[in-house]
């Protein structure tokens, strides 16, 4: 029997992209979604060994082998093995393997497995080009698959259509060439206490943003540097799960809680900007379906700011496109705009300090 070449997670031809856990050095943990692993090898399979680790759903991992996109259904708990390709040509090949959902689950990722003879080569440089999201599961790319309902309500589902590619956000990034950490979540709000996730004791982005691991149902958090990844843009769509349990923009515009909604989103934009000194933030939302007043809200956040490196942006559809979540072609609309929208801003926003 030939024996198969097994290639640590911490190999130095593996290149990574994302907010991703390194507690445990020789296990990368994959948290957030668009989150990637990339290789370039010779060799006639490939496989990968992996632990995931469930918190609700069905999870699924996602790769693209020689520009052919699949999927897997993973074990709810426990380590795998899986073959990514087999009987492949001659030559080099390339493997992208990436995370599909927010924090539904983790994945520690153990290795990979080439055949006998096999080996990895030198990748191309990743994009030099960074950007960076904040979002809720418009921006994870949420139900993104469900292609016949596009412009309407879910379909009944247990995260079998949720795909990261798919999404607004990575759509974006590849269309200006540029990786992405992508902090998304479904449910998420701004604040505790407001949204979806992790219901009836919501945990809003307040807490999140600063966090590799956050998810509690895992039993433990920890923070991450932001000097090991500084994005030239920053996109902060935020303010549609803030309407539940109550819309307050809607119903009460000038109230208490929608005054406290907008000191919180000042203060949030400003954390931002201190950690991000040279960045561009686009402040937004989507268009799924929400009331204009937080569109209004973000607006007038947008000008108290005065900041000529912040900017509030809104789709030819905004806050009126669809009542479900946004499928491909939403996707791509969307992406379409906003590349077009960063693009206007000129080459001198992908300047790093140095280059200054």
């Amino acid at each position: 029997m030939n024996e198969k070449l097994f290639l640590k997670a911490d190999h130095p031809f593996l290149q990574y992209c994302g907010r991703i856990g390194r507690d445990d050095k020789g296990r990368p943990e994959f948290i957030y979604p668009c989150s990637f692993v990339r290789l370039e090898f010779i060799g006639a399979s490939v496989e990968v060994e992996l632990e995931n680790h469930s918190v609700y759903w069905d999870n699924y991992i996602g790769w693209i082998l020689d520009g052919d996109q699949q999927k897997a259904k993973l074990p709810r708990e426990g380590k795998t093995s899986l073959c990514l390709g087999k009987e492949l040509g001659e030559g080099r090949h390339s493997l992208l393997l990436f995370k599909r959902q927010d924090s539904c689950h983790t994945i520690s990722l153990e290795g990979f497995l080439l055949p006998e003879g096999g080996f990895l080569v030198e990748p191309e440089p990743l994009p030099k080009r960074r950007i960076e999201v904040y979002g809720d599961s418009v921006s994870a790319g949420e139900v993104s698959e469900a292609t016949d309902y596009v412009g309407k309500a879910d379909p009944v589902h247990q995260g079998e259509y949720s795909n990261s590619w798919y999404s607004y956000a990575w759509m974006t990034a590849r269309k200006l060439h540029a990786l992405i950490h992508n902090i998304s979540q479904g449910g998420i709000a701004l604040r505790n206490g407001t949204g979806w996730f992790e219901a009836p004791r919501p945990i809003g982005m307040e807490w999140v943003y600063d966090k590799v691991q956050y998810q509690p149902t895992i039993g433990r958090t920890s923070l991450w540097d932001f000097k090991a990844y500084q994005p030239h843009v920053v996109i902060i769509a935020l303010g549609q799960n803030d309407s539940h349990p109550m819309d307050f923009m809607k119903e009460d515009y000038d109230g208490q809680k929608a005054m406290e909604w907008k000191a919180h989103y000042t203060c949030f934009i400003q954390k931002l900007r201190e950690l991000y000194p040279q960045a561009y933030l686009i402040l937004t939302t989507t268009i799924l379906c929400h009331h204009h007043n937080w569109d209004r809200a973000i607006e007038e956040v947008w000008g108290t700011l005065k900041d000529d490196r912040v900017s509030h942006f809104l789709y030819k559809r905004n806050g009126c496109g669809t009542q479900g979540h946004i499928r491909i072609p939403e996707s791509e609309e969307m992406a379409g705009e906003l590349s077009e929208y960063i693009n206007g801003l000129g080459e001198e926003i992908w300047r790093d300090e140095s280059q200054v």
